[in-house]
């Protein structure tokens, strides 16, 4: 009887430790749905993810946000921005990105997938609390023609030391640059007087992202195919956030043993000098469906040469932390 009930409070302690351990980490993926192309930003010591919602193009017709304090426990905050509220956007809504200034919340967003001619592009939705409503601050977007090649799609906007804003974006092979004004609804010109530039990098194909760390510009983009299992994230250095941006290497690759079409990623600090995660998207290995996307985050680390290391991706996810 005692070696009975000896094995039974064994077994409920046992399961006591593994549920404690789960709630220690946030397990990936780390929200439920098929999303994707998350960016990620901390306002007021808590994270934020605004992902696309990963379905065909006539169904991409909103944006749903997530919140955490710790990167455990996540709250969804359904439909921050509508078609609805943009009259020029009909289908194919994604990549948002977010920035927070004066008090207000600017999302941009790619709308139409479109092609020379027709209406679509960048556009940009503003509201007071980041869990919106949003609603388009233009009426057209901001940007809609097709310059240097470059789909106007896929927008990261990056806030420099010098309280500068630029906004990186482009599909189909090729990545702008535009310096954007104060009011942020508007472009701007360099002091060189160029309204843009183009800083394509060697087997760049989407998904910019901009990161400065030790006095260094990262410049990172997705390679691949989006819907194949060899999309991957590679990144350069530089003394600019213009270029120009020499290729290293990829930093996120699909693994056999984990998932594979691992890209559009977005960068956050922790509150440790060099405490760093990387939230993305991946296809579970039972998925072969384009649109069968998963939102997931892991650590990311620099090695003592300033360079960025291989991402290992993980089921576990990351350790329950605290922002600053």
């Amino acid at each position: 009887m005692k070696r009975n009930v000896f094995a039974l409070l064994f077994t409920m302690l046992s399961g006591c430790l593994t549920c404690a351990a789960q709630h220690q980490h946030s397990g990936n993926p780390i929200i439920g749905g098929w999303y994707a192309d998350p960016e990620a930003v901390v306002f007021d010591n808590r994270c934020w993810i605004f992902p696309t919602y990963s379905a065909a193009y006539d169904e991409q017709l909103f944006f749903d946000a997530f919140s955490s304090r710790d990167l455990v426990k996540w709250k969804k905050h359904p439909r921050v921005l509508t078609s609805e509220n943009v009259s020029w956007a009909k289908r194919a809504m994604w990549a948002p990105a977010i920035v927070r200034k004066d008090g207000k919340y600017y999302l941009f967003f790619s709308a139409n997938d479109v092609h020379e001619g027709e209406v679509g592009g960048i556009g940009v939705a503003v509201s007071r609390r980041p869990q919106g409503p949003y609603k388009d601050a233009l009426g057209k977007p901001l940007i809609s023609h097709i310059i240097n090649g470059a789909q106007p799609i896929d927008q990261y906007v990056f806030l420099d030391d010098d309280g500068q804003y630029y906004m990186y974006y482009g599909g189909w092979g090729h990545c702008n640059v535009v310096r954007l004004g104060d009011d942020l609804l508007s472009i701007v010109p360099f002091t060189d007087g160029d309204m843009i530039k183009e800083v394509t990098p060697d087997q760049y194909v989407e998904g910019p992202f901009m990161l400065k760390n030790r006095g260094k510009y990262y410049f990172m983009w997705s390679e691949g195919g989006w819907g194949q299992p060899n999309y991957s994230v590679s990144y350069a250095i530089s003394d600019s956030p213009f270029g120009p941006f020499y290729r290293i290497g990829k930093i996120m690759e699909q693994d056999p043993s984990i998932a594979t079409g691992a890209g559009h990623h977005s960068i956050i600090k922790g509150r440790g000098d060099d405490e760093w995660y990387i939230v993305y998207h991946r296809r579970p290995l039972s998925e072969t469906a384009a649109n069968s996307r998963q939102v997931c985050i892991d650590r990311l680390y620099f090695d003592d040469n300033g360079h960025i290391k291989p991402v290992k991706m993980t089921f576990e996810g990351v350790e329950r932390t605290k922002f600053k």
